[in-house]
């Protein structure tokens, strides 16, 4: 049975584990909330999507463990952006490495029915992870869904990305109290493998109730 920490760091988790248990965490924070600003590595830069980039935001989304497949990439687009694929160059970003690529994404979107501005579909390339671009990243797109006039930010995520999770948190997110019930342990999931002082409440669970069996 795995129980100490020290257990938990034997599992060598990835940052996008399917051996996690899947719960739904579903964050909020209010659109005042001040948002530091992270400069991006030498040689890396930021852009928006320009028309045929469907594909580029796949591979990366799919590189990230997002999607297994092409087709799975194609379906979520259709599902998300099909539609409002006219307002993605104001809202939709991506990260260039110093060779031109684009490697990260993340997009400054909303939910037609909810309130609210809502981080979505954060992602950055395997061969990217570890450079240090999550942050700006995350900042640059948070920054612009302040200055679109939103009052209340959302992010959905999941146990299974529990370093995205914990890097939410440290912007200043926090589980919309629905969510903290219906999916609490999830959150005490949450709890153990980030040990985040915004979840101090909360119970941790034993490591080896972290994994599916």
């Amino acid at each position: 049975m795995i129980k100490s920490m020290k257990d938990l760091a034997s599992l060598h988790l990835d940052n996008h584990d399917s051996r996690l248990k899947y719960y739904h965490l579903f964050m909020t924070m209010p659109a005042e909330t001040e948002i530091p600003h992270y400069d991006l590595p030498a040689g890396y830069s930021f852009t928006t999507y320009t028309r045929g980039d469907r594909d580029t935001w796949i591979e990366i989304e799919k590189s990230a463990k997002e999607f297994s497949t092409f087709e799975e990439g194609v379906d979520a687009w259709q599902r998300y952006y099909g539609k409002h694929e006219d307002v993605l160059p104001d809202r939709m970003f991506f990260i260039i490495d110093p060779n031109g690529k684009k490697v990260a994404t993340a997009t400054a979107f909303f939910d037609e029915k909810l309130p609210g501005g809502w981080l979505h579909w954060v992602s950055v390339s395997r061969d990217a992870q570890g450079k240090g671009l999550s942050r700006p990243l995350i900042a640059h797109t948070l920054h612009r869904l302040q200055t679109l006039g939103y009052k209340e930010l959302f992010v959905p995520t999941q146990t299974t990305t529990w370093v995205a999770a914990k890097l939410y948190l440290d912007f200043g997110f926090r589980p919309v109290p629905e969510n903290l019930e219906e999916d609490h342990f999830g959150w005490r999931m949450l709890k153990t493998l980030t040990d985040h002082p915004a979840l101090k409440e909360l119970e941790p669970v034993e490591v080896d109730e972290l994994l599916n069996k």
